[in-house]
């Protein structure tokens, strides 16, 4: 479950990459993500049955109600900047680095945790190091002198992205999980859709025709994998799971290079291989903690 969600994320690139031949990345976003939020309703209602037929299911409280719509109001308030910025940047980059450089979220977020006064364990900053190489590599252009417009956009993109995995990690353990994902995705939806009319000219015509890559985004992406993510969650080990989702981001390049034929250069390459070393790195596993 967790590697099909790899999957369908890395491809959802590609999707994102497609519908700006169409459409403005605002109008992208809004529609994916009122279709995410749509799709996870059945899906938590779903649940909520099941728990009911177990006899585990509490009904929730004033307050419970207001911590998940406060939480689901930061939550996509975070997610409507970080999921711009990864859309504007798109337009200018290729899917596979725009995969990459995501990324590198799993490496900020603990370093970015120093300021909650959380330790960070040495090898983190030695991939940090790496992965900074490696996004060097992967993001220079013009002889090495000057990195790509839309590299900074999705650089920005997994700083938010970071923020956002805190701000979870924050309220996961306080409300209904599938429940704070369908509230973020209306809200950045809602966001979007304001920053959509003000800044774009949206027309029928050109979102039927980015139908299919907001279809595959909003369904595939925001509904189905998030769910497999869940379910799939609940019988993997924490590190592991990880490392299966850290996947994603070598998807994102294999599907760029079958899908849209953009072929990464020599130099691409090392760049992502050592991003790839530096999050596989960062994620394996404390033996002392395991043991």
């Amino acid at each position: 479950m967790l590697m099909l969600t790899a999957l369908i994320w890395g491809c959802a690139f590609v999707a994102q990459s497609v519908s700006m031949d169409y459409i403005g990345p605002f109008t992208f976003q809004c529609i994916r993500s009122l279709m995410g939020s749509a799709v996870l309703v059945p899906v938590f209602l779903l649940l909520d049955h099941h728990k009911k037929r177990s006899g585990s299911y509490t009904l929730p409280t004033k307050n419970d109600r207001k911590t998940l719509w406060s939480a689901g109001l930061v939550c996509g308030c975070i997610m409507t900047i970080a999921a711009n910025l990864q859309q504007i940047g798109i337009q200018y980059t290729t899917a596979g680095k725009a995969g990459f450089i995501t990324a590198m979220y799993i490496l900020l977020v603990p370093v970015f945790g120093l300021f909650l006064h959380k330790k960070v364990a040495p090898r983190v900053w030695i991939c940090v190091l790496i992965s900074v190489v490696g996004l060097y590599l992967l993001s220079v252009t013009d002889g090495f002198s000057s990195i790509g417009k839309g590299d900074i956009y999705v650089l920005l993109c997994a700083v938010a992205f970071s923020f956002h995995i805190m701000a979870v990690d924050h309220y996961a353990p306080l409300v209904d999980g599938v429940r704070l994902s369908c509230i973020q995705f209306l809200i950045c939806g809602v966001i979007s859709g304001v920053l959509m009319f003000l800044r774009e000219s949206p027309n029928l015509q050109s979102i039927l025709n980015a139908a299919m890559p907001l279809c595959y985004s909003g369904i595939m992406s925001c509904g189905i994998a998030y769910t497999l993510q869940i379910i799939g969650q609940k019988y993997t080990r924490p590190a592991v799971a990880s490392l299966l989702m850290s996947l994603e981001s070598v998807f994102a390049v294999l599907a760029g290079i079958v899908i849209l034929h953009e072929i990464p250069t020599s130099q691409e390459t090392v760049g992502c291989i050592l991003m790839f070393a530096a999050i596989i790195l960062a994620q394996l596993p404390d033996k002392r903690i395991e043991n």
